[in-house]
């Protein structure tokens, strides 16, 4: 696949993708004669993780050693490395899991003040409510001119 497939397929920017490898992060399986950059399924899946790791907030250090575990055990390692690469996934198994707890937590935090926000629209509004735009991001008093999920995700690299 080139960079442009793994983008569409990922999600992710031609750009993000560029600066995932410039960093370390990901390696493309090969190049063309023409220098074009070329991935397989496990780059792919590499830039996937990548994502998600981002998405729960970790930095680029803590994703780049989750990596390196994971790789560390794709490798068939001896017993006793084994063992510690186990361990250590474990540990990345415990902290994912209270990052997830964690933004459930948030998102019940959110979904009530939607929801008194939603209430008190009703009470103040009545019918013209069915005026309102359905996209917050549509209306002019839109905090801190947010525009949505894109703008949220370039705020965020």
């Amino acid at each position: 696949m080139q960079i442009g497939e793994v983008a569409e397929r990922t999600g992710l920017s031609l750009r993000t993708i560029r600066y995932y490898e410039e960093v370390g992060l990901v390696t493309p399986s090969a190049r063309t004669r023409g220098g074009f950059r070329v991935y397989n399924e496990a780059d792919a899946a590499r830039l996937e993780l990548i994502k998600r790791m981002k998405s729960l907030e970790f930095t680029l250090e803590e994703t780049r050693l989750l990596l390196t575990v994971l790789s560390g055990l794709a490798a068939d390692p001896a017993p006793q490395e084994r063992r510690e690469l186990v361990d250590r996934l474990s540990t990345w198994c415990t902290e994912i899991d209270w990052r997830c707890a964690l933004l459930r937590e948030r998102l019940q935090i959110a979904e009530g003040l939607a929801t008194n926000l939603d209430r008190e629209l009703s009470d103040r509004a009545g019918s013209e409510r069915a005026s309102a735009p359905e996209n917050p991001a549509a209306a002019s008093g839109s905090p801190a001119g947010w525009t949505g999920e894109a703008e949220y995700e370039r705020g965020r690299r």
